[in-house]
């Protein structure tokens, strides 16, 4: 096997390839934006067949060059019978997030067939599904800041000698603005005393020690805390050995500004007492 890792970015036009590509130049992979599919044997073969220091690689390859759609699976399918360790990293994201981004930068879509921005976008999205299916790690970037994708970038490929533990995305949410795409594991407050039926509190959020004071009151809050530690004390090593690089876990109550809030500060205070790295994303506090 040859001993030069591979990691070819691609995905979604506007999904946060360029970061991605950035991260990795920052834990030392030697990083190449747009390299023309049918240069990608011969680019890897002048690696390999001279003396290097370069021992791991990032390409970001997307359908900004016209023969990747109709080349890059055949292409793909020769280096690994070469033996090369090629890895694909597929970012996707959502269409209202994309339409957003093309909007906001006034960009045109790489595809620009003459229609419509979203439907570039389905097409798109319709073109790539084939190397998603292929891709060793698939991240939905819409509820990612760019700090949040860069670290969770860097957690999948760093060294194993340097591996740290389990990353912890915690994101509070609010039903009535729909479930998180990528979350791993799901739970539902919306059992517990609702501050927003105190007029005292309405207004306020649960970052606020008013509305914590009030959902921490309640017996039922205390026992579920204790019984949710004690399921993630169980559930947190076996992800990390299974490999998992990190873990998504998302709090809802029904506007994701009260009870959820709270729920997941006390989260994260348990993780982070335990010296887990945390993300916390209050996704809908100042939508409700």
């Amino acid at each position: 096997m040859k001993n030069l890792r591979i990691v070819i970015i691609t995905g979604l036009s506007g999904s946060g390839k360029s970061t991605a590509l950035r991260s990795l130049e920052d834990i030392g992979f030697f990083c190449v934006d747009n390299l023309p599919v049918m240069l990608l044997p011969k680019f890897l073969d002048m690696q390999t067949e001279s003396p290097s220091e370069i021992s791991k690689i990032a390409l970001v390859m997307d359908l900004r060059e016209k023969h990747f759609l109709e080349k890059h699976i055949d292409v793909l399918s020769r280096l690994r019978k070469k033996r090369y360790n090629v890895e694909i990293l597929f970012l996707d994201t959502s269409n209202d997030l994309l339409l957003r981004r093309f909007s906001e930068t006034r960009r045109m879509h790489p595809l620009s067939e003459g229609k419509t921005i979203l439907e570039n976008i389905e097409l798109e999205r319709d073109k790539l599904h084939e190397l998603k299916e292929m891709a060793g790690n698939v991240i939905d970037t819409s509820d990612y800041s760019v700090h949040q994708l860069k670290e969770h970038v860097q957690r999948l490929y760093l060294a194993p000698g340097k591996a740290r533990k389990l990353l912890i995305n915690l994101i509070s949410f609010g039903y009535r603005f729909g479930l998180p795409p990528d979350a791993d594991i799901v739970m539902d407050v919306r059992f517990l005393p609702n501050p927003y039926f105190v007029s005292d509190l309405k207004e306020h959020n649960g970052n606020e020690k008013a509305v914590e004071k009030y959902v921490m009151a309640w017996d039922d809050t205390r026992q579920f805390l204790m019984k949710l530690y004690e399921m993630m004390t169980f559930l947190a090593p076996l992800y990390e050995k299974e490999g998992k690089s990190y873990l998504n876990i998302g709090i809802g109550c029904t506007g994701g500004k009260h009870r959820s809030v709270v729920i997941l500060n006390q989260l994260a205070k348990y993780f982070t007492g335990r010296d887990y790295t945390t993300n916390v994303s209050h996704r809908d506090i100042d939508r409700a």
